[in-house]
C-alpha cells in the first residue's frame, strides 16, 4: 500500500497519448522562489507563477529555483496533456472542473470558478487528485 503525497505542488504522472514528456527551458518573469511543482503561466514571453484567471498555462517547473533576476531559466514540462497529481483532501469525480489555487511553493486546486483543470479520474479524499488542463487554458491548447 503506497502513502499519499501531501506535500504541496503538482507531480507528473505521464501523457494522455503515452508518449515521452517535453521539457523547455523558460525565462522566469519575476524575481520569486519558484518551486518544484508549482505551475507556471506564460505572460509575454516570460514565465510567471500560475493563478486562477490564466490561460496560457504551460506546465510545473521541475525543480526549486530561486529567481533573481529575469534573466533565469527553470526547466518546465509543456505538454498539454500531461496528467498532474495533487492532494486536496477531497472526494472528485471524474470531469468535475477545479481552479488552481494556492500560491508558489504552496499550490494545490480548489472549488471551480475559471476551470483552468479537468478532473481526470474519480477519486476519494484519501487518493491524490488527478487532473489535466482544460481546453483554452493551456498555451498549446488555444482555440484558432
Amino acid at each position: 500500500m503506497s502513502i499519499l503525497d501531501t506535500s504541496a505542488g503538482f507531480r507528473i504522472r505521464g501523457r494522455l497519448c503515452g508518449e515521452t514528456l517535453h521539457y523547455q527551458d523558460v525565462t522566469a518573469h519575476d524575481t520569486a522562489t519558484y518551486h518544484k511543482g508549482d505551475l507556471v503561466n506564460i505572460e509575454s514571453g516570460y514565465a510567471d507563477p500560475a493563478v486562477t484567471t490564466d490561460t496560457a498555462l504551460v506546465g510545473p517547473v521541475m525543480e526549486t529555483v530561486s529567481c533573481t533576476t529575469v534573466v533565469t531559466k527553470m526547466r518546465v514540462c509543456v505538454d498539454p496533456d500531461v496528467i498532474l497529481e495533487v492532494y486536496d483532501a477531497n472526494a472528485r469525480v471524474i470531469g468535475a472542473t477545479l481552479d488552481i489555487a494556492g500560491a508558489t511553493g504552496a499550490m494545490t486546486v480548489g472549488a471551480t470558478v475559471n476551470a483552468e483543470l479537468v478532473v481526470y479520474e474519480t477519486s476519494t479524499a484519501t487518493e491524490p487528485t488527478l487532473v489535466i488542463f482544460n481546453q483554452g487554458h493551456h498555451l498549446f491548447l488555444k482555440d484558432q
